[in-house]
């Protein structure tokens, strides 16, 4: 008999793995691996979608004992013999469920949901005389008012009973309500209508328009109903006519949503050479040697802001695809797409395929879809685009590589990073870090051999670094300045825009003030979900919480004393924005952050503009710092450079560096010479001076010393474990005991692995929603042992019944620690 393996969805960690199915021999052909199926679950055999990872063959008579799976839903695997293998490597070593690693590899949307719905298994009256109480009785009386079955969720909600009551499956059992189960896929396949010439031996009797409209048709051989309609002037009536007299034929064809419009094909010969300066050749051939080698591996181009580091990439993927291999590249965050998308489809046009959330499901899906089928070689997106399904890779790229938003914050809590080597591993292929300012990580491998080294120390062109210019606004105080901007500042703005170039200024924080205290008794405005200061939105006068939405309108009454003494301080974007206006009448002043780019496309929209000259000053948060590269941009100014500084974070002083060292080099990147200006309270900051001079081997050298005499990355791993619930109490408990279960089990089971644990503590944000958050801390080495252990507490202490509304997760080298 065949046996499946099934990754099942909605399992919980502790009682996860791979569970055996019974294979109906009707169903042999069709559940392959990589297929998903419907298959009961649980004690009440629940239905459930999962997806087959593994067939076996077995005589055992016990076999026959296993459940068998009810249906397949796919026609083909979904799944790839590499995704099969990465399913399992993901779960070890992010500590997630095995089909909540599957669902990587899925679009948004292809997945099947399942639906169940109630109705009454009898006459009313009848079944009112046998409910046991006035919950059951309001059951009875709802889905008398229904002639068809109710969805679970509805009726839940429309009697007010918790989402997770059990009052249907009861009365299911009593015999009371019937169910009715089945799956639906949010997302649907996109299809055209078409229209063919059925070629009939003899014609019936037709009208003009009929005829006409069939001559189009028999030239066209087959076409869409619309395109029918178009060429021969008639509505969809007349072809409806054509087809009840079997003269034409309906029929539908698969379509993609193409969220950029049509984009032409490109042949080889349309692709222009590339022409690279004597470093970066020199950098290429290394790179080509390394991909030819045919041994995989990963290599660090860095390379100063503006040194032409996409040059030399874009001329290694035009080797890559000349031998018919896939391509990703991946770049941080949605911000950065619009630039990358708009070049890569400029030469290599419908051959480019977009991975990332700012699509619509649909579009994802189809886009999804064409790679799958071989109708695009390169993928361009964020994170998830590592797990294209590109059957033969041969180069991934990673553009800023040192981002964190490559690492997700929600299970599965994965790296893109290490997902990319695992995948080039696989296909022995080459993975390309790219950075001006690479992470202390992988600059450390870099020099120690694990990655090999490419350097582009010169801009390339005729453009030059920017001079950069440390503004004292210690002084500024002195003078009289009252704003964010200094005197120095607003006059180099001033001279920018006479001369007819654009600027850009870098605010890292949202809103108009960043906070609210009543001058009368201290009070600072938080937010009553969560342990945060509200911040002050002008565009919708109100006070907003930045975590989890929470709103209140603007107000100068206090809500602790009720004085009408509440003052609104700080900086933020909107506040900037209006400084600007103030100071610059006249200047034409775009603002990007979060909340001006809400809509979809706004931010490429909203750049494309700023290119073409619309705008003379962009304000913004990070999204300004990196990625961007205008010609005309000749002055870059940063707001408040000390706010990035200081945090309760080990990598604090390297994502300081990083933003400065970034938004710097988008000054001055074409023919014109550039100048920065970086306003401080704290000067003396060698920081801030390193990251002025753009002097990315000094910064290194002191902050690596740091950190080896502090024992942190790359010189230890750090694994953050998160309680999360709605008693503080009940948190911090959990969180002693699991230290406790932890240290023992470390004492007697795994007494040779080295590691040092933190006492529990609370995290920095110490509650979010109204749930509170705890964090404990471990230095060790993610070895498969260190995984095992942490397995085995999570199974261990998940299955304690005492701590089940404690939500507690495993987080190894997260970006953020809580």
């Amino acid at each position: 008999m065949t046996v499946a393996k099934v990754a099942v969805e909605n399992t919980v960690y502790h009682f996860d793995k791979a569970f055996d199915y019974r294979v109906p021999d009707l169903l042999v052909p069709k559940a392959k691996a990589g297929c998903r199926v419907l298959v009961p679950f649980g004690t009440a055999n629940a239905k459930r979608q999962g997806v087959i990872l593994k067939r076996d063959e077995f005589a055992e008579p016990s076999v026959k004992k296993l459940k068998s799976i009810e249906s397949v839903l796919d026609r083909e695997p979904l799944l790839t013999p590499e995704a099969l293998c990465m399913i399992p490597w993901i779960g070890e070593h992010t500590f997630c469920t095995l089909f909540d690693a599957a669902r990587l590899f899925f679009p948004a949307g292809i997945l099947f949901q399942m639906r169940t719905e109630y109705l009454l298994a009898g006459p009313a009256g009848e079944l009112a005389d046998r409910t046991k109480n006035a919950e059951e009785a309001k059951v009875v009386a709802y889905l008398s008012h229904h002639r068809k079955a109710v969805k679970r969720e509805k009726l839940l909600h429309d009697l007010g009973f918790a989402s997770d009551s059990s009052i249907p499956e009861r009365m299911l059992r009593r015999g009371l309500l019937k169910k009715n189960s089945g799956t639906f896929r949010r997302v649907g396949d996109a299809v055209q209508k078409m229209v063919r010439f059925t070629e009939p031996q003899e014609l019936p009797k037709l009208t003009p328009r009929q005829k006409r409209t069939m001559e189009v048709l028999r030239s066209a051989g087959c076409a869409s109903l619309k395109e029918i309609c178009y060429f021969s002037g008639v509505t969809p009536a007349v072809v409806n006519a054509l087809v009840q007299k079997e003269v034409a034929q309906y029929y539908d064809t698969e379509v993609y949503r193409n969220p950029y419009g049509s984009v032409p094909e490109k042949t080889d010969s349309e692709v222009p050479a590339v022409k690279l300066t004597a470093v970066q050749e020199e950098a290429y051939r290394n790179l080509y040697r390394q991909y030819r080698g045919g041994k995989g591996g990963v290599s660090l181009l860095f390379g100063i802001t503006g040194s032409g580091k996409t040059q030399v990439f874009m001329k290694l993927i035009d080797r890559v695809l000349e031998d018919g291999r896939g391509v990703i590249v991946m770049v941080p965050e949605i911000s950065l797409t619009p630039q990358t998308v708009s070049l890569f489809h400029a030469r290599y046009g419908a051959g480019v395929a977009v991975f990332h959330s700012g699509l619509s499901m649909g579009e994802r899906l189809d886009e999804w879809k064409r790679v799958r089928k071989g109708g695009a070689s390169i993928v361009v997106g964020t994170r998830s685009a590592v797990f294209a399904p590109l059957q033969d890779l041969g180069l991934i790229i990673m553009d800023e590589e040192q981002e964190g938003t490559y690492k997700s914050e929600s299970s599965p809590r994965y790296h893109a990073r290490e997902a990319a080597k695992y995948r080039c591993a696989y296909h022995k292929c080459l993975l390309v870090l790219s950075s001006a300012t690479p992470s202390i990580s992988s600059y450390h491998h870099a020099l120690s051999g694990q990655y090999t080294l490419n350097v582009l120390p010169e801009r390339y062109g005729p453009a030059r670094l920017p001079e950069v210019e440390i503004v004292d606004m210690n002084e500024e105080v002195q003078k009289g300045t009252a704003g964010i901007l200094s005197q120095k500042l607003a006059q180099a703005l001033q001279e920018n825009l006479q001369n007819g170039m654009q600027s850009i200024l870098l605010l890292n924080r949202r809103g108009y003030n960043t906070f609210a205290s009543c001058r009368s008794c201290g009070h600072v405005i938080t937010c009553p979900n969560c342990s945060i200061s509200l911040t002050y939105h002008a565009a919708n006068n109100r006070l907003m919480c930045h975590y989890c939405g929470f709103s209140i309108p603007f107000t100068r009454e206090c809500p602790n004393c009720h004085e009408e003494q509440v003052r609104y301080k700080g900086f933020g974007t909107q506040r900037a924005e209006q400084q600007l206006e103030e100071v610059l009448p006249g200047a034409r002043i775009l603002r990007l952050d979060a909340d001006s780019t809400m809509s979809r496309f706004a931010y490429d929209k909203k750049l494309k503009l700023f290119s073409e000259g619309a705008y003379d000053i962009i304000v913004g948060t990070q999204m300004v710092a990196k990625g961007l590269d205008f010609e005309n941009v000749t002055l870059v100014g940063v707001l408040s450079a000390d706010q990035a500084l200081y945090s309760d974070d080990f990598r604090s002083y390297e994502r300081a560096f990083d933003l400065l060292t970034q938004v710097v080099g988008r000054s001055g990147r074409g023919r014109h010479a550039g100048k920065a200006m970086i306003q401080t309270y704290t000067p003396e900051n060698e920081v801030i001076q390193l990251a002025a001079e753009q002097n990315y081997t000094e910064f290194y050298r002191r902050e690596i010393a740091l950190r080896k005499s502090l024992l942190y990355p790359p010189f230890t791993d750090l694994c953050v474990f998160g309680f999360v619930g709605r008693e503080e109490t009940r948190v911090r408990t959990a969180s002693i005991a699991f230290f406790e279960l932890f240290c023992e089990t470390a004492r007697k089971k795994y007494a040779d692995q080295p590691m040092r644990v933190l006492s529990p503590a609370p995290a920095l944000v110490g509650r979010v929603s109204n749930r509170y958050r705890y964090k404990l801390i471990v230095k060790c080495r993610n070895n498969r042992r260190i995984r095992q252990m942490i397995s085995e507490l999570l199974v261990q202490f998940s299955s304690n019944r005492k701590y089940a509304d404690i939500t507690v997760f495993p987080d190894m080298n997260p970006e953020t620690i809580l």
